[in-house]
Order: C-alpha cells, then sequence, then structure tokens
C-alpha cells in the first residue's frame, strides 16, 4: 500500500457517535478527495464504523486513530482497519503495532521519541498535538538533524493553518477536523463535508 502520508494532503479525524453515520460520511470524504479516513477509538461506535467502512466503502482507505493498547491494535485490525495511528506510544504498543501486518503512525512529541523510533525503524509517525508541541517551527528544526523522519501533524490544525505545516520537507499529511463540522454531522449534511473536504484536498494543489 502507498505511505498513508502519500494518500492525501489530510486525514481527516473521525469521531463516529453513530455507527449508521459512517458510510454516509466516508462516502462524502471520499467524494471530497480525502480517502484515508481515521476513525478514533474514542466512542463505542468506532469500531462499528470501521467494519462498515472497510465493507460498503472500498475505495476509501480506513483506519484506526487513538490506539493505545495492543487489544486496541487486534480490535482494529480485525474491524478491517488498513492503518493505526496512536497519540503517543510504548514499547508494548510498538510491538503490537509492527505485528499487525498494517502501516501504523506512533505519535510522538519530542526529539528523543523520534530517534528512539527511528533506532527501531520507523520513520513515519504522528506529531501530536501539534500546535501545543511547537507547531511548525518544532517541526522545521527536527527537519535538520533528523530528516529521515516524515510526520503527519495533528492537533489543533485549520484550514488556514494547515498550508504552513504541508510546505515543509518532513510532512507529508496533516490531520484535521474542520471538515467534519459537528452541527453538519447531526444534519447528516453530507454535501457540505464533502465540499469541506474538497477544499482540505486542494491544499496539495
Amino acid at each position: 500500500m502507498t505511505s498513508v502520508l502519500d494518500l492525501a494532503p489530510v486525514v481527516p479525524v473521525v469521531v463516529i457517535e453513530d455507527a449508521a453515520d459512517a458510510v454516509p460520511l466516508a462516502r462524502a470524504l471520499v467524494a471530497g478527495g480525502l480517502p484515508a479516513i481515521e476513525v478514533t477509538l474514542r466512542t463505542p461506535a468506532a469500531l462499528d464504523a470501521i467494519r462498515a467502512i472497510a465493507a460498503e466503502v472500498p475505495e476509501a482507505v480506513v483506519g484506526a486513530g487513538t490506539v493505545i493498547s495492543a487489544d486496541g491494535v487486534d480490535a482494529a485490525v480485525a474491524a478491517g482497519a488498513r492503518f493505526l495511528v496512536s497519540p503517543g506510544w510504548t514499547q508494548t504498543l510498538l510491538d503490537a503495532m509492527q505485528r499487525s501486518g498494517v502501516p501504523f503512525l506512533p505519535g510522538v512529541s519530542t526529539t528523543s521519541e523520534v530517534v528512539a523510533l527511528l533506532e527501531r525503524g520507523v520513520d513515519e509517525m504522528k506529531f501530536f498535538p501539534a500546535e501545543a508541541a511547537g507547531g511548525t517551527a518544532y517541526l522545521r528544526s527536527l527537519a535538520g538533524p533528523l530528516p529521515q523522519a516524515r510526520f503527519c501533524p495533528t492537533g489543533g490544525i485549520s484550514l488556514a493553518s494547515a498550508p504552513s505545516y504541508l510546505a515543509l520537507p518532513n510532512v507529508g499529511c496533516v490531520g484535521g477536523t474542520w471538515m467534519l463540522p459537528a452541527d453538519a454531522i447531526a444534519a447528516k449534511d453530507w454535501g457540505r463535508v464533502e465540499a469541506l473536504a474538497a477544499g482540505a484536498a486542494a491544499l496539495r494543489d
């Protein structure tokens, strides 16, 4: 599979409360040009949502986010997740993600964490929480000594700030939620989600 970092400029970070929303939401994101979809394991509906998207929206590349345990890794992959994203990592969690057979982005926010992952042969990571942890200035500083590390910054990124991240040589994509306004989801306004997704997809152009 193509690297998760290269599928689209933006990975929507989705919190699904109702599994019935999963398929129409995924279809709207894909239609807008965002095929990589991170469904966070923060709600009881998350695994059912991943299962539904994997089964019914084959053009989507559905992944699981907020993966924080080996059990979470196993459950997400069993549900059909094609990639995994964690907010941080431990040796136990990293072992489980490496065994999973699917691509993964372990979360980092310090230089030492990046170096530790590079030691383990991992060179693609999530930078989280991006804005709070130093934003573009921090990532630009990492590019000098650690040019082999590539990132998906997530956390506090908006349509306005995303281009400055995407311009960095060590950023493949960003994670965001701005194309998923709560009122649009509540109203099941999938046309609005698709339009916002299209605006995010155009950031690469």
